[in-house]
């Protein structure tokens, strides 16, 4: 890990982004993510792109500031029209976040790619992170899972652009989480991950070793597409979630009770996912009032709890 005595995060345990404080007042925030298309309207591909790389820096508290594209396109074989609509689409993310666009940088490529460099600013002390969870803390997460399961499916061409759960899913990805954001920052809560290619159980393993407390998280209770379980059943399945659910089996404890499909619902790799947030019990209230103010409909998932032996860990009950 590099050591400087004003780094104030870098990749340890997951983080979401790279902190770097300036002065007592003020640090850097700094992260980068880009993929390849999910959709195949471009101009919805690039709103997605850039609302997922901006996630990193708000799941930090941090205020985006300057974003760079980064793009592989080639120079052949795809009308330029389409990257057009793809940087136009994610340009009206950058606006729609306050942030500016400063340039970026391109790479002659068969497959095409979008995404941003996203540098913002946080105050030292309002920092959030997924290492902040504490004894007692209550987790919710601020977004559905299904995104992945239900992206595979429509590519397979399961369901159409006239369906409502293109809308609704489509409606979910292009969402910033600034709101979200806001509610952390006003009610001071500092425990915070974003849910993306390592599904809710990757994420929120990440947490846990962070924080060095156990997670545990009711299957139950946690909000989902019904339409991806739907999927799942017929066998619409992401290789990632796979890779996904493999790797938590290995150090998650998991209920017997706990179905196969429900853990694949769990380990879901989600684009442009919501946020994981662990609560302090005496602000419960306050912040399901706030998130409801704004739009946003948090579900209640888990709880947080000093783990009983050396290593901590994830645990998954019905």
């Amino acid at each position: 890990m590099p050591v400087h005595p004003d780094l104030i995060q870098s990749f340890e345990y997951g983080a979401d982004a790279a902190i770097f404080k300036l002065n007592k007042d003020i640090a850097l925030v700094f992260s980068a993510d880009f993929f390849t298309p999910v959709i195949d309207d471009p101009f919805i591909f690039g709103q997605i792109a850039a609302a997922n790389a901006l996630s990193d820096i708000y799941v930090c508290g941090g205020k985006p500031l300057l974003a760079l594209n980064l793009i592989c396109f080639p120079e052949k074989g795809i009308p330029k029209e389409i990257l057009k609509e793809i940087l136009r689409g994610g340009l009206s993310k950058i606006k729609e976040a306050g942030a500016l666009l400063v340039g970026g940088h391109s790479v002659d490529d068969p497959e095409p790619k979008y995404g941003l460099a996203v540098v913002g600013i946080v105050h030292p002390e309002k920092i959030i992170s997924n290492k902040n969870a504490n004894q007692g803390d209550l987790l919710y997460i601020s977004k559905p899972l299904g995104l992945g399961i239900l992206i595979t499916a429509y590519k397979g061409n399961l369901f159409s652009k006239k369906s409502k759960i293109y809308e609704e899913i489509l409606k979910t990805m292009t969402e910033l989480n600034n709101k979200i954001a806001e509610v952390l920052l006003e009610l001071d809560i500092k425990a915070a991950t974003d849910i993306t290619g390592f599904g809710l159980l990757g994420h929120a393993l990440e947490m846990a070793i962070a924080s060095k407390k156990d997670l545990i998280i009711y299957t139950h209770k946690v909000p989902y597409f019904k339409e991806a379980k739907e999927f799942i059943e017929m066998g619409i399945i992401p290789e990632g979630d796979y890779k996904n659910l493999n790797y938590c089996k290995k150090i998650a404890k998991i209920h017997p009770d706990v179905s196969e499909d429900d853990l694949i619902i769990l380990c879901d790799a989600q684009t442009s996912g919501g946020f994981l947030v662990a609560v302090p019990p005496e602000k419960k209230d306050s912040f399901e009032k706030k998130s409801k103010e704004k739009g946003i409909l948090v579900s209640l998932i888990g709880e947080v709890r000093n783990p009983q032996e050396d290593c901590p860990t994830l645990k998954i009950l019905p």
